[in-house]
């Protein structure tokens, strides 16, 4: 049967993907550099079956490729620096099988951009660079893990949780300083929680003081509604506010079932991130937050009994938040009398995602001062954690909005 005049002839080869022989991976990624590889890499560890594979290449090199392999269940491609981006995405799909999950990262971030990408050709979600393995783990995993019965996490803020091996590891000065740093050199609206209700000093570090709004929302967590977190966070600045309770040491504050999550719930609707001191307890309030948490950040110091007790936290299996493994710090490095960092690298049997200086006198005069610590060395490392945790690059944070904004991380206004 002839097609009606005027209308083009579809040849038979477009009708369907070509279907090669052989067994289908469950992912295949196609990276047009070494950065945006390490990072599906790292991003994708825990979600990427044993067969996954990972290729050096562009779209166009990966429409090649797929014409002569199974399709795989899940696929990475990226777009970078290709003259006509929709037209190779379209021709994508002719050859891989309409199951086929796609995700595509690429180097435009407008809005429109977004939408045609994911709307009008059917990619499951995009990623605009620089990419850091947080971002891709907690957009992308989800998607990937779709063929196992995952479900996606709702969209909003990053919660990211500080836990220190041991007391005195110095989890609080470096939760104020992520928080200080989010808020202020990033740009975005971070709200500092401390779960020790009663011997925190995430507040006392920012410079406010604590109230009783914490205590009342773990006990009737129905009245935590948007209003209600807005009157009892503390403003330290601009884009940082702080919950914190300072209760009577020999005072237990009741816990309603839930609570957590609700409160959660709430904030990460309000705030781009939420920087939690959480101390390592069984009590109930803490145990739900270490199972809510994006990111576990593990904070030691290099001593024997910091790295027993680091060991121990790293084997707690990950909460349901979990897109990716802890990150581990080490605080204190080079301390004088303190074991060399190679040494506890060794002890740990994994290499430390930060490592802080000792700087007793600069973080020492902080805390009394109740002022960002300035050396270069914990700001780098700083900056390190908070794009270890999920944070872009200062740089391109500060523009604000942007695909970033449209990954449910939203601002809170002004």
């Amino acid at each position: 049967m002839m097609p009606p005049e005027g209308l083009p002839t579809i040849p038979d080869h477009a009708a369907e993907p070509p279907r090669a022989g052989g067994v289908r991976r469950s992912l295949v990624c196609f990276a047009a550099d070494a950065d945006t590889e390490g990072a599906l890499r790292q991003g994708l560890a825990d979600a990427a079956g044993a067969d996954a594979e990972f290729r050096r290449a562009g779209i166009a090199a990966a429409i090649r490729a797929l014409r002569d392999m199974p399709s795989p269940r899940a696929l990475v491609v990226d777009i970078t620096g290709h003259p006509q981006p929709f037209a190779a995405l379209e021709d994508l799909a002719a050859v891989v099988e309409p199951d086929a999950r796609v995700l595509v990262v690429g180097d435009r971030q407008d809005l429109g951009f977004y939408r045609h990408v994911t709307r009008g050709i059917g990619a499951v979600d995009y990623l605009h660079k620089p990419l850091t393995p947080a971002l891709i783990a907690e957009t992308f995993a989800s998607a990937i893990r779709g063929g196992a019965g995952a479900e996606p996490q709702p969209r909003g803020g990053r919660f990211v949780a500080l836990t220190g091996a041991r007391g005195g590891a110095g989890t609080s000065t470096l939760a104020a300083a992520l928080a200080r740093h989010l808020a202020g050199d990033a740009r975005r609206h971070c709200l500092a929680l401390d779960a020790d209700l009663h011997r925190g000093t995430l507040a006392l570090l920012l410079g406010v003081e604590p109230g009783p709004g914490l205590r009342t929302a773990l006990d009737s967590p129905s009245r935590l509604d948007d209003l209600f977190l807005d009157r009892s966070a503390q403003p330290a600045s601009e884009r940082l506010h702080v919950l914190a309770a300072e209760e009577a040491l020999l005072q237990v504050p009741r816990y309603t079932p839930g609570a957590a999550e609700r409160l959660l719930a709430v904030a990460r609707r309000r705030y781009n991130f939420v920087v939690c001191d959480l101390p390592a307890s069984a009590e109930p309030f803490a145990r739900d937050l270490h199972d809510l948490a994006h990111q576990r950040v593990v904070v030691m110091e290099p001593t024997l009994a910091s790295v027993r007790d680091a060991l121990r936290l790293l084997a707690l299996p990950g909460g349901r938040g979990a897109v990716q493994r802890p990150l581990l710090v080490l605080n204190r490095a080079g301390r004088p009398g303190a074991l060399p960092v190679a040494q506890v690298a060794d002890a740990m049997r994994q290499p430390f995602d930060v490592v802080v200086p000792d700087l007793p006198k600069q973080v020492g005069a902080s805390a009394t001062l109740g002022e960002p610590v300035v050396a270069r060395g914990f700001r780098r490392a700083v900056e390190r954690l908070a794009e270890a945790s999920g944070a872009l690059p200062p740089a391109r944070v500060a523009a604000g909005g942007g695909l970033f904004a449209l990954l449910g991380l939203r601002n809170r206004g002004g």
